[in-house]
Order: structure tokens, then sequence, then C-alpha cells
């Protein structure tokens, strides 16, 4: 799922503030470009986190922008799904049953075992890397 969540930047003596207010969360970054960026990832690390709690999502305006004089008000998008798969990257282990011939024919053949379930599983649900 992809939104666009507004932020509020601040110009600070050392760098930037960013103000998340639909997560009420806050981040920083050297300049402007960087202050996005870690907008995004604060934005995207929350929403995951917040996904895997069984919490909803704030939707994007969901609380009021209260920006400074000299405040940048900008909209951040962030691909939760894509998200995800950037940084929970990491492996699990499963378990599974083959018939013997076929996994003597697969180990003859050379087949990585876990490449091959990952590839099927990725065509099966029709995801890319």
């Amino acid at each position: 799922m992809k939104e666009a969540y507004p932020i509020i930047i601040s110009k600070e003596k050392d760098g930037y503030y960013v103000f998340i207010p639909d997560f009420d969360i806050a981040t920083q970054g050297t300049g402007v470009v960087d202050a996005i960026e870690m907008a995004r990832d604060a934005i995207g690390l929350m929403g995951i986190d917040m996904e895997d709690e069984g919490k909803e999502l704030p939707k994007p305006n969901s609380a009021k922008i209260r920006p400074g004089e000299n405040d940048i008000v900008t909209l951040v998008d962030v691909d939760f799904a894509e998200y995800r798969k950037k940084v929970d990257n990491r492996a699990v282990k499963k378990n599974c049953t083959i018939p013997y011939w076929l996994n003597v024919e697969a180990e003859k053949a050379g087949i990585n075992f876990s490449k091959a379930l990952q590839e099927i599983l990725m065509e099966k649900l029709n995801i890319s890397k």
C-alpha cells in the first residue's frame, strides 16, 4: 500500500528537524533531501511495526498540521510493501517435505532448494524482487 504523508521541515542551527504529524514522530537530517529521506524511513519503520502489531495505520492528513512561519510543508510517499521488502529481508527457516525420488533428482541437478522455493513462491504470489 502506497501513501503520501505530510511532513513539516524546520531549519535548525545544525541541520533540519522533521515532524510527521500523522504518526506523531520526529526525525532529523543534515539537509532538506536527507531530512525527507529520514522522514520516509521513519514512516516506513513505524508503519511496518504498527502492521506487525495488528494496529491500523493512520490515514494521511489525519492530524492537524501547525507549521511555523519559515517551515517547509511537503508530502513524503511511502510504499509500505516495498519498504518491508527492503528492510525486513531476514531469512526464515521453513521445513518442507518432498518425495525422496524428487530430492535425489534435485540434488543430482545441483538445485538450491532455498532459492527454488523463493522463486516459486514469488511466482505464485505474483511479486518480484
